[in-house]
């Protein structure tokens, strides 16, 4: 897919419906990592998950934060698995990454369950459960089923629940080669500000730089 030249985007408030963010120079939406399904048949799939918002440094330093995961949820990356993956992406696409933030699961985040989001130049990277198997009340969406396969996720079904099963290896491949990538992607989205166009985009950046490029190692 072409990179278009750039052109700037209207301003907009960032996606995360959880509180008024706070005013900053970047005027792209935050654009969350594929919601995880809704975990319950009375509940929105709306993402709530309130993040502090980390300021444009433009001192070409990469920052790392880490937030304990929460009880019951692990951290599938480090910061060295991290830090290799970026310094493994062309220059042009890592300038502009500032902060890896490595979000913890509280209460509220697990009921709008995301594996990441991407505001300004920052990437949020989400908890895990521990038992690396995730639990729905609704069946996975045709797209949702290729996409675990790609990564060695495994879908089942038991009764009226869905469960995503994940071994260490194909959790930390996924967040390693498609969070994350996807993230990044979002992070040099300068041009699309309708969120339809940014995912467009963004899967397009995870498939290109992460999934390709990694299959043949």
């Amino acid at each position: 897919m072409p990179i278009r030249p750039r052109q700037t985007a209207p301003q907009q408030q960032p996606a995360s419906r959880c509180r008024t963010p706070p005013r900053h120079p970047d005027p792209r939406p935050a654009a969350v990592f594929r919601q995880r399904l809704t975990r319950s048949p009375d509940q929105k799939n709306e993402y709530s998950a309130p993040e502090r918002w980390h300021e444009q440094r433009d001192d070409g330093k990469l920052k790392f934060v880490t937030e304990p995961p929460g009880k019951g949820y692990v951290h599938v990356l480090s910061i060295d698995d991290v830090r290799q993956r970026i310094a493994e992406l062309p220059r042009e696409y890592t300038r502009n990454v500032e902060v890896v933030q490595f979000s913890g699961m509280t209460r509220k985040r697990a009921s709008f369950p995301c594996y990441g989001m991407q505001w300004g130049r920052t990437v949020y990277l989400y908890a895990i459960e521990e038992s690396l198997i995730e639990t729905y009340y609704r069946p996975p969406s045709p797209q949702q089923k290729i996409e675990a396969r790609m990564f060695g996720g495994e879908w089942r079904r038991e009764g009226s629940l869905w469960r995503l099963v994940w071994t260490r290896e194909t959790i930390r491949d996924f967040y390693l080669n498609n969070v994350l990538i996807h993230e990044i992607g979002h992070v040099n989205d300068d041009r699309n500000s309708n969120s339809v166009d940014r995912e467009r985009y963004a899967n397009w950046f995870a498939i290109e730089y992460g999934y390709r490029a990694t299959r043949n190692r």
